[in-house]
């Protein structure tokens, strides 16, 4: 395994070369880049299988060493200080991120992400849509990527219907497809889909209000969405769900 670190600090690109070799990786060998030129250069001679890639550096950010690759055949995983922001388009995008300081546990499971999708998704359509979330906007055309047990979809926001919490799981409901059932829960969705016009409708229901035909206010309120489909009112939500579509 061919692990590339880029960071423009030394002290944590030794702390993370440390981490790694601890870790249980077969013929592992580590490379190391200090920015964007650097790392450019060395995963052009190094070709590794995983990069590790900071976001701000002396001569850019990991996004500008990024656009600058034509070819990506390398598992990524952004190293990042808590950044809000930030973190928010690597959900939209899928691609995996550590915070820093580094766990050590949270490590390995990146690490044993990655090795399983050495040859298993297409990372070039992820980094458009991170770089559609990295802007400033709130284009309902911009895209989030859903994996479930056996794909990767790249699914356009304005065409989710509604997302269905199903235990520790979200089933998304999606115009003209057949429903997608993710690993994560709805209130992650919650988080990431509100600026997007999605609006918690009851404990296991995110609903996107474009897609709302009508209200049925009988039994405490349903929402009928374009498809036909229903979907309920709690009557926590209620007076919430009533005041957000009076506006």
């Amino acid at each position: 395994m061919k692990i590339l670190i880029i960071d423009n600090e030394t002290d944590l690109r030794s702390a993370l070369k440390n981490l790694l070799q601890l870790c249980d990786i077969d013929q592992l060998s580590i490379d190391e880049a200090d920015g964007v030129q650097s790392g450019l250069h060395k995963i052009k001679t190094f070709d590794p299988d995983i990069v590790f890639l900071d976001i701000e550096m002396n001569d850019g950010t990991g996004f500008d060493l990024l656009t600058q690759l034509q070819h990506i055949d390398f598992q990524l995983i952004v190293t990042t200080a808590h950044d809000a922001y930030a973190i928010r388009a690597f959900k939209f995008s899928a691609i995996d991120y550590l915070l820093k300081p580094i766990d050590p546990d949270e490590l390995e499971a990146s690490i044993q992400k990655a090795t399983e999708n050495l040859h298993g998704n297409d990372l070039k359509l992820q980094l458009q849509i991170l770089m559609q979330q990295i802007s400033s906007n709130t284009d309902v055309n911009k895209k989030i990527v859903l994996n479930d047990k056996r794909n990767t979809y790249f699914i356009k926001i304005s065409d989710i219907l509604y997302c269905e919490a199903d235990g520790p799981y979200t089933k998304f409901f999606i115009a003209n497809e057949s429903p997608i059932l993710v690993s994560k829960s709805l209130k992650d969705y919650d988080d990431m889909l509100s600026n997007y016009g999605f609006i918690r409708t009851h404990h296991s229901y995110l609903v996107n209000a474009t897609k709302i035909k009508m209200l049925d206010k009988k039994d405490g309120g349903i929402l009928i969405l374009d498809d036909g489909n229903h979907v309920p009112i709690s009557q926590r939500k209620r007076d919430a769900v009533l005041d957000w579509l009076s506006k």
